[in-house]
């Protein structure tokens, strides 16, 4: 029995880009639908939520002229690109999937409503939930969290390319130290930039555990659905621990 029955993985649409510079890596997606169908095959209920910058990121087309509002629409659009390549690939190694956009776009998927989320994980299919919470001026993580704590999720899964939250950026700091845990409270003093502020606050105060981890890696997203410590654990309560 897994130690979360339910999850929802929050990927960046960075890292579907793998080795390229731009776009989606063949490479990059197969790896991740093999270690979510991992996770389902375990008996574990998944929901995703990816982000769009492999496309384009509504801040930085702000920052280049954008119209703020007309840019996050955009960022939408591309996270729901990136859900039904995910969707595609997950169809392809038979694990049922099903797309929900929290802006209507139907057939091109399924209008979100929490209800129909909780039933396609209920059912073994995985609820990947784009265009983030459907509204400019919230990031992905804002509707990551906002997803888990509607549908009842036991943990958010961060999966990053590094394998935890550290004291300071380990790829410019060789003295940086990871933290195996820490409560949101130490997180938001030490200023560590594990997501935007109104995701850490949105699981803080409904104390829904964040898991930030490795998803490279193969066979982590299982270990991390099973509570094993793999990356670093950020709850309401729990002592912080550095390595």
């Amino acid at each position: 029995m897994a130690s979360y029955q339910r999850i929802v993985l929050k990927l960046s649409g960075e890292s579907l880009m793998g080795a390229d510079a731009y776009g989606i890596n063949a490479q990059a997606l197969q790896h991740y639908a093999a270690e979510i169908k991992t996770a389902v095959s375990a008996g574990v209920q998944v929901g995703v939520v990816i982000g769009g910058g492999n496309i384009f990121r509504g801040l930085s087309g702000a920052a280049h002229g954008f119209d703020r509002v007309g840019g996050d629409q955009m960022g939408m659009l591309a996270t729901v690109i990136n859900s039904l390549a995910l969707q595609s690939a997950l169809q392809g190694i038979d694990v049922r999937a099903a797309v929900l956009t929290a802006v209507g776009m139907e057939p091109v998927g399924e209008r979100y409503a929490r209800e129909k989320a909780v039933a396609r994980m209920q059912e073994g299919a995985v609820a990947i939930m784009a265009c983030g919470t459907g509204n400019p001026f919230f990031t992905t993580d804002s509707g990551a969290a906002l997803r888990a704590v509607e549908t009842g999720a036991d943990v958010l899964l961060k999966g990053t390319r590094v394998d935890g939250v550290y004291t300071a950026d380990p790829e410019k700091d060789p003295a940086a130290q990871k933290y195996t845990a820490l409560t949101f409270d130490e997180a938001y003093r030490n200023n560590l930039r594990i997501m935007d502020l109104t995701a850490f606050t949105l699981c803080r105060e409904n104390r829904l555990p964040v898991v930030v981890f490795d998803i490279r890696v193969a066979g982590n997203l299982l270990r991390a659905a099973r509570g094993e410590p793999v990356g670093t654990l950020i709850t309401a309560d729990a002592p912080c621990s550095v390595l």
